[in-house]
């Protein structure tokens, strides 16, 4: 597993607020309407935000919504908030104001990352091709880290991400810029692969578990988290 925080390139979660309904925190949402996917990350940082400022389930009216049908009501005025990710995310901005990112979030207890899961067989079985991928994956971000300015709409690189996420490329650097890439020596630390990770699991897991998605909870979320290869090819 390898973890990465906060969000995904070109799918930034992001609280955005129009900008004519007088919301500039999310206290300010309390009365308010906002809708993200369900039993999404967006979901898990929106109520764990929601509930940081105070604010209960009737405090603020929650709407279930696909991206799709999140782009139709906000162009409608039906919501004052979102919290989305690209493309719709990149709409949301031509006429609102971001008051809080899953970044922000981040930094107050529930982080959501990207991360590699692999079969327990198959890894054990293919360790030289675990390390060899956790290599190459490093490498990638090495080079967008000290290199950023090439990575522009015009780029190969951001016309992938474009044509893989369905995002607008000129949204792309700007999301790619939220978005923190681990080295591997900080991947193996107990902030992520040394235990963070596994405390992460753990809180998701609660929350589905209040969702009713998921039947109970294990007694250890340690054993799902893997840092063997991070820290091998870290050598």
């Amino acid at each position: 597993m390898r973890g990465r925080p906060s969000s995904r390139p070109t799918t930034h979660r992001t609280r955005k607020a129009c900008n004519d309904s007088g919301v500039n925190d999310i206290a300010g949402l309390k009365g308010k309407t906002v809708a993200t996917p369900f039993v999404s990350t967006t979901h898990y940082q929106l109520m764990f935000a929601l509930k940081q400022a105070g604010l209960g389930p009737s405090d603020v009216k929650v709407l279930n919504m696909r991206p799709p049908e999140v782009a139709a009501a906000w162009e409608r005025g039906d919501i004052d908030a979102t919290f989305i990710w690209d493309p719709v995310l990149s709409k949301a901005k031509a006429s609102g104001k971001v008051i809080a990112s899953a970044a922000d979030i981040a930094k107050e207890g529930r982080a959501t990352f990207d991360g590699v899961v692999v079969d327990r067989a198959f890894a054990e079985a293919n360790k030289d091709f675990m390390v060899k991928l956790v290599k190459l994956l490093a490498d990638a971000d090495k080079r967008y880290q000290t290199d950023k300015a090439k990575w522009t709409p015009d780029s190969d690189e951001v016309k992938a991400v474009a044509k893989w996420t369905g995002a607008d490329p000129k949204s792309v650097p700007q999301g790619l810029a939220a978005y923190r890439f681990l080295p591997l020596e900080q991947q193996a630390s107990a902030e992520w692969l040394g235990g963070g990770a596994a405390t992460a699991l753990k809180q998701t897991a609660e929350f589905l578990k209040e969702q009713g998605k998921v039947p109970g909870l294990a007694p250890d979320y340690g054993k799902f988290v893997n840092p063997e290869f991070v820290k091998e090819a870290g050598r």
